[in-house]
């Protein structure tokens, strides 16, 4: 049995400590921080004592040697390993936020452009926001080659909860996750396709349904009822039909395809869990209701 490799990256502050906690709790060996000249050897060592499972988490305090990353991923494949990348991100306002709470410094503030505007606190969000963005340029190629998920608006418990459906689906074919957002709260970073079905007649408008989700029977007779919600899952079936073989064949492990209505509560939810459904007699499929999970 070979070894199952988790690598974790992503944006300072997205939750990359949860996440490998929660790894931890699957029964990962976990280690934080390893610098990427190390990757190579630490796996053989790993791979000799007959390690199963291992998580490892790198940042870019590793800027420098995080190029070597993806090519060595590469490596390890080519040798039977299953390597699990997954990047964790949030959206700027959220980074900001999480910083000025915990009063944390990002780890490139040092190289923040920001110029004297008269105001600290303006200087000191402008410095911020720079190195933000300074971060994502730097951690763009990784984003590329692994599976996103984005923690602008989930808890820590949404967080390890969706790593631990993440383990669950097998690696050998392309898994699917739907995922039904708000629009309210923001477009999910982390999704391959958006869907906007907020055109679509509103459940939350009918008193007896308002308190009710897409999940419930009452909810669902009630969509079902219109040809336009009919023609938009028929619309979004034929466009996912049409283009997820060739991302298989492009060696996609994960696409996520997020669908959005004003309160995340109703219509997005029911054609999640409608395509899901249909979709999972061919393909892994996972599904997150985004609002809903939030309680």
């Amino acid at each position: 049995m070979s070894l199952e490799l988790v690598l974790i990256t992503g944006m300072s502050g997205s939750g990359k400590s949860v996440a490998l906690r929660a790894l931890e709790d699957a029964g990962f060996y976990c280690v934080d921080n390893l610098p990427p000249e190390l990757l190579l050897s630490f796996v053989a060592l790993e791979q000799r004592a007959s390690a199963p499972r291992v998580a490892i988490a790198m940042d870019v305090r590793s800027a420098t040697s995080l190029p070597l990353v993806p090519r060595q991923l590469q490596e390890l494949r080519h040798q039977g390993l299953q390597v699990r990348p997954l990047f964790l991100d949030a959206n700027t306002d959220t980074l900001v936020r999480r910083f000025s709470e915990t009063r944390r410094r990002h780890p490139l503030s040092s190289h923040g452009s920001a110029g004297a505007s008269g105001d600290p606190a303006h200087d000191q969000r402008r410095a911020l926001v720079d190195a933000i963005e300074l971060e994502r340029e730097l951690l763009a190629d990784l984003r590329e080659q692994a599976h996103v998920i984005d923690t602008s608006v989930i808890r820590p418990s949404q967080l390890q909860a969706y790593v631990k459906s993440l383990l669950s689906a097998p690696m050998s074919q392309l898994t699917l996750v739907f995922e039904s957002f708000a629009f309210k709260r923001g477009i999910p970073v982390d999704a391959d396709f958006v869907f906007d079905v907020r055109m679509l007649p509103n459940p939350y408008y009918e008193p007896a349904l308002r308190d009710l989700t897409g999940r419930d029977a009452p909810v669902i007779d009630f969509l079902r009822q219109h040809a336009d919600v009919r023609q938009m899952y028929e619309h979004i079936e034929r466009f996912l039909n049409h283009w997820l073989e060739p991302l298989a064949r492009n060696h996609r492990s994960y696409v996520t395809v997020a669908l959005g209505c004003t309160g995340g509560q109703h219509r997005s939810v029911y054609l999640v869990e409608a395509l899901a459904t249909a979709f999972g007699k061919r393909w892994t499929t996972l599904k997150r209701h985004r609002e809903l999970d939030l309680g």
